[in-house]
């Protein structure tokens, strides 16, 4: 083993150096996970315990740090129940990245280009444009690679071709199916009133109401792409991987889902153009 150089009676070398900056990113990317949620202060209360155990266990208070330490014997049992929903989106985040998970679907993505192609978007823009314009609340989740059974089966299955009609007759305010969210997979709807996990993410605007925070929750906990519209102000936001854009033109909006069906997303997703956007004032 080379060594680089000495601290007192450290001594450094590159596995040492490497170790470290793999366990800098691993924190950063859980402090993004945890940023702006409650799990932040879960976590700074946890911490606060295991320094007191450890100031107490120091000071010799045997009674004190007995009981403390009964705690901190369960600590990562503990840890797994109360982030489960940030270790599942971790996991996810690793899942999404990895070059086997790109290899192993690569054999089959000219079999899913054919089915995008099929996708008549203008369909859904189209109805987009008439539930805008009526202020119409809808929420609707593009799933590119899962079926999302857990949540087709909180809905009514239809399994029916994706039409502005449809959408439209969904989405009436009168209708038994519009309170909750239509999916799509593979071209088609297959189910209305479908529940979704609502974010809870702190950093949210408060204007936001239960659709959009359903659409920003569901990009968290799945690789989809979430439509919602807002049934008090008309507003549109499309959500991926936690994070929203709204402002845009629905001529946009278009193009984002069809990147997104076709895998060819812009690496910073969640900017635009500021002269391409629509100011919220117009929406």
């Amino acid at each position: 083993m080379i060594f680089l150089f000495r601290i007192g009676f450290l001594e450094v070398s590159w596995v040492d150096l490497i170790d470290i900056a793999l366990v800098s990113v691993l924190l950063y990317q859980i402090y993004k996970l945890i940023r702006g949620s409650i799990a932040v202060n879960i976590f700074l209360g946890i911490l606060a315990l295991y320094l007191i155990y450890l100031i107490v266990r120091a000071a010799q208070m045997e009674l004190l740090a007995t009981i403390l330490g009964q705690f901190m014997g369960v600590g990562v049992l503990a840890m797994i129940i109360l982030f489960q929903p940030e270790i599942r989106k971790f996991l996810l985040v690793i899942g999404r990245g990895t070059e086997f998970r790109e290899n192993i679907f690569k054999s089959i993505s000219n079999w899913r280009s054919s089915y995008h192609d099929e996708f008549d978007i203008h369909q859904v823009i189209e109805a987009a444009k008439t539930l805008k314009a009526t202020k119409t609340g809808a929420l609707i989740v593009f799933s590119r690679d899962v079926e999302l059974k857990f949540y087709v089966e909180t809905g009514d299955p239809l399994n029916a071709q994706v039409t502005k009609r449809l959408l439209l007759s969904i989405f009436n305010k009168n209708s038994p199916l519009h309170d909750g969210a239509v999916i799509i997979y593979k071209g088609r709807i297959k189910a209305a009133r479908c529940i979704l996990p609502v974010s809870e993410n702190d950093h949210l605007p408060a204007h936001f109401g239960l659709r959009h925070r359903a659409a920003v929750g569901m990009s968290e906990n799945t690789d989809t792409l979430v439509l919602a519209i807002s049934e008090e102000t008309g507003r549109l936001i499309l959500a991926r991987n936690g994070k929203y854009l709204r402002g845009l033109k629905l001529k946009q909006v278009e193009q984002r889902i069809v990147d997104y069906l076709h895998k060819a997303e812009p690496a910073n997703w969640e900017e635009i153009p500021q002269e391409e956007a629509e100011s919220e004032s117009r929406l």
